[in-house]
């Protein structure tokens, strides 16, 4: 299993697995525009038997986006974006 990920815009990114997107990592901002840290979240169309490995329920958030990506097997950020969509439930 290789987790990915793939930058939308600044503090968002697409969470890929083998190549397929089911979930994102996103930062948090508070209102006078400081970060909070970042989370990794699932798609919502995930049920709990369909969560890969570390996703076991309410994440933790991270202080760091490395922090994230290691909590994620170390998952590396590429350029370009996957062209698939999440597998899971169709």
């Amino acid at each position: 299993m290789t987790y990915t990920l793939h930058q939308l815009a600044v503090g968002s990114y697409d969470l890929a697995l083998d190549g397929i997107i089911i979930g994102s990592v996103v930062q948090d901002i508070a209102p006078g525009g400081s970060s909070r840290g970042w989370r990794a979240e699932l798609l919502d169309e995930l049920t709990p038997d369909q969560w890969p490995i570390p996703f076991r329920g309410i994440e933790p958030p991270f202080r760091t986006l490395e922090a994230a990506m290691a909590w994620l097997n170390g998952a590396a950020i590429v350029e370009g974006h996957s062209q698939q969509s999440h597998g899971f439930g169709h």
